[in-house]
């Protein structure tokens, strides 16, 4: 039972694998949560923003949402796969080919990991561009069926559905906090403010 359907009101079956690991006999395996749930509770602990959507009219509710939010409808925004485009195209979105003029990024993604909750990206979303080149405000489009257990099953993902040319500069996001929130942990890496707009597709 994913943590999206317990969320939404989705009702589930009582069963021997909803008890806690701490409540469970010294020698009954621990219980693995499913992928999903893992990564959004990983996702939540690296400062990402979460909005789960049952289907496209909600997502667009939600990307609505963050525009009002940031005040970013009047904004132009930094687009490489254009296919979003034409999906947010009621909103008449101000594209840009130049990182400079742009507020935010608005881009899809290859998986999302749920061991460490962060996003495995590549050139099919960032070209050959480094992380810290791209502007600080992240708006990511995925859906439930990327989830990976681990980086190694996204690379073999890649891998498998791009045979005739594997993309470059993969890499992975994974500290989601605003400059302003930065510590220690995330020195040296490129820290976004990011929202992720998923939706159920399975």
């Amino acid at each position: 039972m994913s943590l999206f359907r317990k969320l939404f009101g989705k009702k589930s079956n009582q069963s021997e694998e909803q008890i806690p690991n701490q409540e469970r006999g010294k020698y009954m395996p621990e219980i693995k949560l499913p992928a999903d749930e893992r990564f959004t509770i990983n996702f939540k602990a690296n400062g990402g923003k979460f909005l789960y959507c049952e289907n496209m009219s909600e997502v667009k509710e939600s990307f609505n949402a963050i525009l009002d939010e940031n005040q970013w409808h009047n904004d132009k925004v930094f687009v490489i796969d254009e296919r979003l485009l034409d999906l947010f195209k009621d909103f008449k979105l101000n594209s840009t080919s130049k990182i400079s003029e742009s507020k935010y990024f608005l881009s899809t993604c290859e998986y999302l990991i749920s061991d460490d909750g962060s996003l495995l990206i590549s050139s099919n979303q960032i070209a050959e561009k480094k992380l810290k080149e791209l502007p600080d405000h992240f708006i990511i489009y995925a859906t439930t069926s990327q989830f990976a257990e681990n980086i190694g099953e996204g690379l073999k993902g890649i891998k498998a559905k791009s045979k005739s040319k594997i993309p470059t500069n993969i890499t992975t996001i994974k500290h989601f906090k605003t400059a302003d929130d930065k510590d220690f942990l995330t020195y040296g890496s490129s820290a976004k403010n990011l929202y992720l707009l998923l939706l159920e597709d399975l």
